[in-house]
């Protein structure tokens, strides 16, 4: 830290500067692994400990809690790193939570060696997530899944069970 901001960090009354540590496991490895798995299989391994999850779940502070063919569950805990300039978590967090539960809603029926991208995502935010909301829960559901296009909605909701963010996504399937 420079003088000049700690300076202004104590006359300015903004407190001492914070930080945080995100480690994560060389995402290669895991990769490899799933490529020759069953998307299903693949989540599950996951969520059971036998493979670790992707690297941006350590920077968001999300898990997959469940798996099941069509649909999977994350759990996210926002922190205060997390906020945007007006003192709530930034939306691109929620968005990002209902990207990747939707794409996992939809890998969890595809075979192995196929992939998916997103196309587009529609966000819908309804209610402000502040660390006072929780942990946050994201169910994703595969409305649709076909050999080339899926379609999949995703719910986030807090830690009292009020709906926070819905959004509809649409995912390219692919031959990895």
């Amino acid at each position: 830290m420079t003088a000049e901001l700690a300076e202004a960090t104590t006359r300015d009354g903004w407190g001492p500067q914070r930080s945080r540590t995100v480690t994560w496991h060389d995402p290669a490895p895991s990769t490899a692994k799933g490529l020759a798995m069953a998307g299903i299989d693949y989540l599950r391994a996951i969520v059971d400990g036998e493979l670790p999850g992707a690297p941006i779940a350590g920077l968001m502070r999300s898990k997959i809690v469940s798996v099941e063919p069509g649909r999977v569950v994350f759990e996210c805990e926002p922190d205060e790193s997390m906020y945007n300039p007006i003192g709530a978590v930034h939306g691109g967090l929620v968005c990002t939570l209902l990207d990747s539960v939707t794409g996992c809603a939809v890998h969890s029926t595809l075979p192995k060696n196929k992939g998916y991208t997103s196309i587009e995502i529609k966000v819908n935010y309804l209610k402000a997530v502040r660390l006072s909301s929780g942990t946050l829960t994201a169910t994703g559901t595969v409305v649709k899944s076909g050999s080339r296009v899926g379609f999949a909605e995703g719910v986030v909701t807090d830690a009292n069970g009020a709906v926070v963010a819905t959004a509809t996504s649409t995912l390219l399937v692919f031959d990895l």
